[in-house]
């Protein structure tokens, strides 16, 4: 018993990946300022401790990876772009 052609229910794989990767780069703005925040929910026992080093090298690390974070969906998002270039782009 044939109902008719079967209708395509998934997105073909390319269009689903940019779109997630999209998603990826739109949500990167939240998890930096989610990120940048932790510190200030540390407890403040002293007011001459409260921004101890520790807290700048959690801040100086998140910085940078939100870095490698853009610049990975960036390339990412340029090599799905163009099915025609093969390999990172010049």
């Amino acid at each position: 018993m044939s109902i008719g052609p079967k209708s395509k229910i998934f997105l073909e794989q390319a269009g689903y990946r940019q779109r997630r990767l999209r998603d990826a780069v739109r949500m990167l703005p939240v998890l930096g300022i989610v990120l940048f925040s932790i510190p200030l929910l540390w407890p403040q026992d002293d007011a001459e401790l409260s921004y101890s080093s520790g807290a700048l090298v959690y801040v100086f690390g998140v910085w940078v990876l939100l870095i490698v974070l853009s610049a990975f969906l960036a390339r990412m998002m340029h090599v799905d772009g163009d099915p025609k270039q093969k390999g990172p782009p010049s």
